[in-house]
């Protein structure tokens, strides 16, 4: 198999940057802290910066390692139509990216949920169906921000999978650190069920438990950074951090 996020649990290295420059110095810096795949977020790069050539350099300098873009409607791509952030997602897949994010709210924009509109469903399909027969993997996002249940969180990733994802990603709003067996539980719930690995994210209560110990728990990936600049999520954690506790827990389980 090749560049793939299907086969294993990686350190993802998100990678907000406004120019081709700066996301290539960011990805070297990754490399040399551990990094085992890159999440370039196309938004936060300049429109000029978005050319084939530039495009490619970027994803040349990630080693060979799986690259998982991002195209919403913010940032340096406020105001394009959901259309156009489609066609960056093509371009980018074309320019050797490997998992494209396709937003739950595409072609219906209501607040990154999941849509349920039938022409934006079909949309969605048409879009992925295209990723696919190109080659990529799809990941359908639902950023729901919301305290959710175990079953809410299931039906949102059942969803997902009827759009055509091979990876669903569900961010929730914990207000309390008791949600986290219920979020565990859902996470395995959908791995067993859907038969569908999940990117499972929290900005809340539980956001630093699932962040750092996510992928020991049941969610398909880390999102890390190389460091906190000023476009930088603030949760993630850093692929050093990460790289410590999952080696710590990793050496304490094959201890046991």
């Amino acid at each position: 198999m090749g560049k793939t996020f299907l086969d294993k649990i990686p350190l993802v290295s998100m990678i907000q940057c406004k120019t081709a420059n700066d996301c290539i110095y960011k990805i070297r810096r990754s490399l040399t802290d551990g990094a085992e795949a890159f999440g370039i977020q196309l938004c936060q790069l300049k429109r000029e910066e978005r050319t084939d050539e530039k495009l490619k350099s970027i994803f040349a300098s990630c080693d060979d390692k799986p690259i998982y873009v991002t195209s919403y409607r913010y940032n340096e791509s406020e105001g394009l139509t959901d259309d156009e952030c489609a066609d960056l997602l093509i371009k980018a897949l074309k320019c050797g990216a490997t998992l494209c994010d396709v937003p739950g709210d595409l072609f219906d924009k209501n607040d990154y949920q999941i849509t349920s509109d039938k022409a934006a469903v079909l949309k969605q399909k048409e879009l992925i169906s295209d990723i696919h027969s190109m080659g990529g993997e799809v990941l359908v996002s639902t950023h729901d921000f919301r305290e959710l249940s175990f079953d809410e969180i299931f039906n949102i990733a059942k969803l997902q999978a009827e759009h055509g994802a091979d990876i669903v990603k569900i961010v929730v709003k914990s207000t309390s650190i008791n949600m986290l067996p219920d979020y565990i539980k859902a996470m395995q719930r959908v791995t067993e069920e859907l038969k569908k690995p999940i990117l499972f994210l929290d900005v809340g209560a539980c956001s630093n438990v699932l962040r750092k110990t996510g992928g020991l728990l049941g969610s398909c990936m880390y999102l890390c950074v190389e460091s906190h600049s000023e476009l930088d999520t603030p949760a993630q954690p850093t692929i050093k951090q990460v790289n410590v506790i999952r080696r710590e827990m990793n050496n304490e389980s094959n201890n046991n």
